[in-house]
């Protein structure tokens, strides 16, 4: 379909495609030097000790829980409100979810007095996501970890570039981990990285991306190395050159994006503000990437109606998110987990387009679609 206005789109340019030919005519296609110079530059823009580039966000959880020793036996505190790779990484360690609810409709973020209530003698870490880019309460819940022993986990898939406190999001904890994903602040297609300041972290990791071997291909090719040895049992979690290539140049453009999504979003908040819509996270909290604008609508519009109105007039939209414990399979296995707060603005939540290259043609064009999907929404409703 041929939206007027996407939910997402890319800023790709000649920039992306010539780093892509410098790749192919340097003929080294696997993670080699280009990946070092991309892990080094956003270690540098984080402030992180230590980045390792990676073939999606998944696997960084992935590895994020086996880097602190989380397995069988073990309970991570986890939202509901977040894409299923958060809590499907836990699982892939043996290790069980404990599900808290979020803060409430003005801030969609867990909410730290949850998560304590959520702690047991099992519990091994908090995996904390921040929802749309907007930090979490990461001065509560740091403390709450450490008063009970606990590792943290930023799932930062939104927030490149965001910061609290003058910290960039994901290095509060022992672990963060970024997507890069299509449709995020920084794409390339496929991709993520983990970051963290841990020797012991980083050394874990370090196996564990590359099959658990001593050394890399990379480094046999550089003369480095001749040999090597598995030394622990790693995964192919490897990212290679042209994604780490696009990833350097869409670095380059974070800040600037970030920026034009921020005056995007302002636009949506001033010509929403009488329209009846809830609007998160207006008290910003830090300095978010603004990765997406969630609305919540009324309890007498009917949201499917709302999106097949918003759809008609060319306006494309989504749902962030459908809560993990109300899928098909983890309702099966977790059949008692009940997040008032979540499940409310859950049902209730519509995701409106947010990308840099929207125009401000384009915000005034959702805005008014806002306006007019409301009122035929409703008046499907009621009628």
């Amino acid at each position: 379909m041929a939206w007027r206005v996407p939910l997402a789109d890319l800023d790709y340019g000649e920039a992306e495609e010539q780093a892509v030919l410098d790749v192919l005519r340097r003929r080294w296609l696997t993670m080699g030097q280009v990946t070092q110079q991309f892990e080094q530059e956003f270690a540098q823009f984080t402030g992180a000790k230590y980045a390792f580039a990676v073939s999606n966000a998944t696997v960084a959880l992935h590895m994020a829980c086996l880097a602190l020793g989380i397995g069988a036996g073990d309970e991570v505190v986890v939202p509901a409100l977040t894409f299923v790779a958060t809590v499907n990484s836990v699982l892939y360690t043996g290790a069980q979810p404990c599900f808290a609810d979020i803060l409430g409709e003005e801030d969609l973020n867990l909410s730290p007095e949850d998560i304590e209530r959520q702690i047991t003698p099992r519990t091994k870490a908090l995996s904390v996501v921040h929802y749309g880019g907007y930090p979490c309460r990461m001065e509560a819940i740091c403390e709450i970890a450490a008063r009970h022993g606990l590792a943290v986990i930023e799932d930062a898939a939104h927030a490149p570039g965001a910061y609290l406190d003058r910290r960039h999001l994901g290095t509060w904890g022992d672990v963060g981990c970024f997507s890069f994903f299509s449709n995020k602040n920084l794409s390339t297609g496929e991709g993520g990285m983990l970051v963290t300041n841990r020797d012991d972290v980083a050394e874990r990791v370090r196996l564990l991306r590359s099959h658990g071997m001593t050394s890399l291909t990379w480094d046999r090719h550089c003369g480095h190395a001749y040999t090597y040895d598995v030394v622990d049992l790693g995964y192919n979690y490897r990212i290679d050159e042209i994604h780490s290539a696009l990833g350097l140049v869409q670095l380059g453009k974070l800040e600037k994006n970030n920026a034009r999504r921020k005056d995007i979003t302002e636009q949506y908040r001033e010509g929403l503000a009488a329209s009846g819509v809830g609007l998160p996270f207006r008290d910003c909290y830090g300095q978010p990437a603004y990765h997406i604008f969630p609305i919540l609508l009324t309890e007498g519009v009917d949201r499917l109606k709302f999106i097949e109105a918003m759809k008609l007039d060319g306006i494309q939209t989504s749902i962030h998110y459908p809560p993990v414990h109300k899928f098909s399979y983890y309702h099966q296995r977790y059949p008692e987990v009940f997040l008032p707060l979540t499940e409310s603005v859950a049902t209730r939540e519509v995701t409106l387009p947010l990308y840099p290259g929207m125009t401000d043609e384009q915000a005034q064009l959702v805005i008014g679609a806002v306006g007019k999907g409301l009122e035929a929404a409703y008046q499907e409703k009621t009628g």
